[in-house]
């Protein structure tokens, strides 16, 4: 069982990290430093078309939607993202969190730092980024919402930044690094996440453990 204790995370990064964002409600206390190569929110594996349903849940192994005991100052509520060990906690206090598992950004597409949740949506569209296209130009240039997208049931986007917490339709990446810095969860996991996240929710993402 995964016990961690976070430290406050620094705050007032300069502008020039922001270079990779969208222009989103600036709601975040501290922007993230995400890669400055990273403008793109799909990998090269994800596959347009292929249909998960919303009731996609990880049920079984580690990777199951659970409670854990956690140790945290934070207060209830807080989203604490743990990508060294693929889990998503939600801070329920009295030192215990519900985990998700999660899939997260490969070698290169990795990032940290103290964002809040600036918007919600539900069965989010997909537009490839130019990045995107240049090395896969036969995707679609926006495909609707809905199952066979692979920004799954739901999306909740990262401060100004290009990157969210999002559904996937491939539920069996979860557990893998293989995103370009989103972070993914199965369908029934990430409605059930978008249920209980509010808009203004502080998300602290790290790479692994503060002891």
């Amino acid at each position: 069982m995964t016990h961690d204790t976070l430290r406050p995370v620094r705050t007032g990064l300069a502008a020039a990290a922001l270079m990779a964002c969208l222009a989103l409600p600036q709601t975040a206390q501290a922007q993230p430093r995400p890669p400055a190569a990273v403008q793109e929110t799909m990998d090269i594996g994800d596959e347009p078309g292929r249909v998960s349903t919303e009731e996609v849940s990880i049920t079984e192994g580690p990777y199951a939607r659970q409670m854990v005991l956690f140790r945290s100052s934070e207060p209830p509520g807080t989203v604490i993202i743990q990508s060294a060990e693929r889990f998503l906690y939600v801070v329920q206090g009295n030192g215990r969190a519900l985990r998700y598992g999660i899939g997260v950004g490969r070698e290169g597409f990795q990032w940290s730092g103290l964002v809040q949740v600036s918007r919600k949506a539900e069965w989010p569209d997909w537009r490839p980024p130019p990045e995107m296209l240049q090395r896969q130009p036969y995707l679609p240039r926006f495909m609707a919402g809905g199952p066979g997208n692979p920004m799954g049931a739901r999306a909740l986007y990262l401060g100004s930044t290009v990157f969210r917490i999002h559904g996937t339709n491939q539920p069996e990446t979860i557990g893998e690094a293989i995103s370009s810095g989103c972070f993914r969860l199965a369908n029934g996991d990430v409605a059930d996440l978008y249920e209980r996240v509010p808009l203004g929710t502080k998300v602290i993402i790290r790479h692994k453990a503060t002891l």
